[in-house]
């Protein structure tokens, strides 16, 4: 990834935010985690060696507040910040192009990633439906009905051609339709529809 600070460059930044007042070393990771919007968030391992340097050239103090050490710059900490204005800005303006590109990296790591995954899921999903047993046609109760259906249709359907073709041909001959023969007819169609209710029931 994009190095963020140039060899050295740290160092007078880090004075930098010092002349801006006293600060102790989680608010110094923490203000340039801040002014990099977040793609520059330095360690502890990284911070307070380069603070302890700074100490050792008199160039910044330190004192224990509580819990906290708190750092300040001293006159010649601030005098070397004064004397190096110039650098100052392009260390600005450099960290400023260092963002973008590591914003633009990670940009593209997310959407490489995010290319992957969609990958990765298609291919879960595809070696799933691949290893999942289906179960037969013979195994599913939903089509044995659908079949069962269909040849109740073939019945009733056979049955009516059958009993309508005899009437019609015995009518035809002239033989004589009694209605005792539809009354009969039509209680044995009745019955065998209770009958089947019934068992559709249970």
């Amino acid at each position: 990834m994009t190095p963020v600070f140039s060899h050295g460059d740290l160092r007078l930044y880090l004075l930098n935010l010092l002349d801006e007042g006293p600060r102790h070393g989680y608010d110094i990771m923490q203000a340039l985690s801040d002014r990099t919007g977040g793609t520059y968030t330095p360690s502890a391992g990284t911070i307070y060696p380069r603070l302890a340097k700074l100490e050792e050239e008199g160039l910044v103090t330190k004192t224990v507040d509580g819990r906290k050490t708190v750092y300040a710059i001293t006159e010649a900490g601030h005098a070397e910040v004064q004397s190096r204005a110039g650098e100052l800005e392009g260390i600005e303006a450099g960290l400023a192009d260092s963002v973008r590109l590591i914003a633009d990296e990670v940009r593209g790591s997310v959407r490489e990633a995010m290319k992957s995954l969609r990958a990765d899921l298609a291919a879960a999903s595809r070696e799933e439906r691949q290893t999942t047993p289906q179960p037969s046609r013979e195994d599913d109760p939903r089509v044995r009905s659908r079949e069962q259906v269909q040849r109740v249709d073939a019945l009733v359907n056979e049955f009516r051609a059958n009993v309508r073709g005899d009437v019609r041909v015995h009518v035809a001959r002239g033989g004589e339709l009694a209605s005792s023969i539809v009354d009969q007819l039509a209680s044995e169609l009745d019955r065998v529809a209770r009958d089947v209710t019934r068992a559709l029931r249970g």
